[in-house]
This record gives structure tokens, sequence and C-alpha cells, in this order.
């Protein structure tokens, strides 16, 4: 009788680095490539690794995405603003003409 083979559910998890100097001190298998998220500015870095296990580094910076709402929501508060100060000129015309 064989003995039941269960495979183990895969572990994902992000990678956090300290600036360059963390990604660079990243230890890598050669032939590998794997995305670090930097904790002190707004970057994931691309660390590759060669047949040889030489690594090269490539940053990319990152921005959060803005959902329509998010978006919608800033129209708002600009339309809101011009609306605001259009008020004051019209009523600072109104009380020169008056006086």
């Amino acid at each position: 009788m064989y003995p039941y083979y269960f495979p183990q559910p895969q572990h994902y998890e992000i990678v956090r680095v300290n600036g360059r100097p963390g990604a660079e001190a990243f230890q890598m298998a050669p032939n590998s490539q794997t995305l670090l998220l930097d904790e002190t500015a707004p970057v994931v870095w691309l660390k590759t690794t060669d047949g040889a296990g030489y690594p090269s580094l490539t940053a990319y910076e990152i921005t959060p995405a803005q959902t329509p709402e998010q978006k919608d929501d800033e129209r708002y508060e600009e339309l809101a603003k011009r609306i605001d100060e259009l008020e004051m000129i019209i009523n600072e015309q109104s009380h020169a003409e008056s006086t």
C-alpha cells in the first residue's frame, strides 16, 4: 500500500528591505529573480542573478493607485473651492458697487 501524499500549499510573502543596501544584501540563488519592497521610499527593487550568482538591481518608483471614487472626491473638492472663490469675487464686486 502506498502512503498518501498531500502537497503542501505554497507560502507567499512580501520581502521588505531597507533601501538599496538592504536590497543588495538580500541573498539569492543563481538564475533567480524577485521583487523587493523598500520600506524607506516608494520604491520596489527588481533583483536578478545570473548563472554565476552575480546580482543586478533595478529600482522602480511606485505610487498608490487611486480608485474612481477617490478621483471623484478630489474633483468635488476642487469644484467646491473654485465656487467659493467665485462667490468671494462676486460678493466683493457687489459690495464695491453698493458703496
